[in-house]
């Protein structure tokens, strides 16, 4: 959609006596407002006097169940003050509830948005943005309501959609029970509750840790690893391996592979099965030596396997041979119905992601091209991608850089997202720090899911 240039006086005229608060008065002085929706969510909002006419509706990342409850309008202070004082109006909600909150979420985003409206008027632009979980929350927004927006902006976002998400998150642990604890009862799915989760990560996470003293348990765990394309290099306080320092690599993946067990694979599952009424996910039917060989991790995994003296084919027919985890189909029709994407975008979206994120690796975005593609949103997609270690580890000059790289193409029409003008955008918005955005490609996501393809693979 293009931007239709309208004078901010002639909008307030039009607006002033339908909106609760004149947008002239309102934005007379830097405004702050903190409070609550009917639903129990937080919400806060900013306008800076100089109120460009542009609102950003942000959407934050997971917080796990039990979490304050905390409105959220932007990903950090630094980046706050630089749009306020370009002119933004940033708002966003802590939703009602924290976990996997998506219908939650998407209400609370959305009357947030109706209840500035009521204050300040209509936005000429609004732009829907966030990051992680709230990468997933925005796209969704984007999807299903895409009268309310002009364009949209995930960074670091779960774009693989819930039920990819919960399979992919299940490949990993299953492997680690297979290989490194083929006769302990550890439940990886189903869990009764918090206490049955947090028991089953940490007899499993006591398996894993008594396996990384050993070469053959540490192939092991880059098998893993490698099933859910963690990277090598995914923290910027690790070292960065050189590419054939498969040791250095595994090293850092099982840094990744134990925080997986503390939260997602384990606690954070729990709390969404309870959401779904049981388990959302399965690998049944799921071939583990095609999926390794996908892999771009497929050569460490080979490496370490002849430095330990095992035959990976042996492993691999042991995953493939071993009892599989069955979803509910009842859970899978509400994670479907909730949280599986569809592709269909009306308006641009540009997605950002780190190349070395463990907890939403980069393939994820693979998964939305795909579902885009097949949905003929493809034109209105791009992607671009960040050559650094971590999940979210963006500057701010990357993530405002983003930001005027999609009104570029709102105002224009068309797309200038290569890395070449993402890095200038990113150095005029923070001279100070280097911009990193590469050309990159990434791999295919292990197991996609998305409407538009009702082939993908079922429970």
């Amino acid at each position: 959609m293009l931007r239709t240039p309208t004078a901010l006086a002639v909008l307030t005229a039009t607006l002033c006596a339908a909106t609760a608060l004149p947008v002239q008065a309102a934005t007379a002085a830097d405004t702050h407002l903190e409070g609550r929706l009917p639903s129990g969510a937080a919400y806060l909002m900013d306008v800076p006097a100089d109120w460009n006419g542009t609102v950003l509706l942000y959407s934050h990342g997971y917080r796990p169940a039990g979490a304050p409850l905390a409105a959220q309008n932007a990903p950090d202070p630094a980046t706050l003050t630089k749009l306020l004082g370009e002119g933004y109006a940033l708002i966003g909600s802590s939703y009602a509830t924290n976990g996997w909150a998506i219908t939650n979420a998407v209400p609370d985003q959305l009357a947030t948005l109706d209840l500035f409206t009521a204050k300040f008027g209509a936005a000429e632009e609004t732009i829907a943005w966030g990051t992680s979980y709230g990468g997933f929350v925005t796209t969704t927004l984007a999807e299903r309501y895409p009268g309310r927006f002009d364009g949209s902006l995930s960074m670091c976002g779960l774009v693989q959609g819930g039920i990819a998400n919960w399979n992919s998150t299940l490949d990993p642990v299953f492997a680690l029970r297979t290989l490194l604890a083929p006769d302990a009862d550890i439940p990886l799915a189903g869990f009764a509750d918090q206490s049955a989760a947090v028991n089953a990560a940490n007899a499993l996470g006591t398996k894993v840790t008594e396996a990384q003293q050993t070469p053959e348990g540490r192939a092991r765990i880059a098998l893993a690893a490698a099933l859910h394309n963690i990277p090598g290099y995914n923290d910027a306080s690790q070292s960065e391996p050189a590419p054939t320092d498969w040791a250095g690599q595994q090293a850092n993946q099982y840094a990744a592979i134990t925080g997986l067990l503390q939260l997602p694979a384990f606690s954070w599952r729990q709390e969404a099965e309870s959401r779904a009424g049981g388990n959302m996910s399965w690998n049944t039917g799921v071939d583990y030596t095609s999926m390794l060989a996908r892999s771009p991790l497929y050569k460490e995994v080979t490496e370490l396997y002849k430095e330990a003296g095992l035959t990976l084919r042996t492993d691999l027919k042991a995953l493939n041979r071993a009892p599989r985890i069955s979803a509910d189909p009842a859970a899978v029709r509400w994670m479907r119905r909730t949280s599986a994407l569809s592709g269909r975008l009306s308006d641009p979206q540009l997605n950002i992601h780190t190349t070395g994120d463990a907890l939403i690796p980069v393939q994820a975005e693979s998964a939305y091209r795909r579902a885009a593609t097949a949905a003929g949103s493809g034109q209105l997609l791009r992607q671009a991608y960040v050559e650094a270690p971590g999940h979210c580890t963006f500057t701010t000059g990357e993530m405002t850089g983003a930001l005027h790289t999609l009104e570029h193409r709102l105002d224009t029409g068309r797309w200038d997202a290569s890395p070449e003008a993402l890095n200038s955008r990113a150095q005029q918005e923070d001279p100070t720090t280097e911009a990193r955005y590469v050309g990159y490609r990434p791999a295919a996501y292990p197991r996609p899911y998305d409407l538009a393809h009702p082939g993908d693979a079922r429970p």
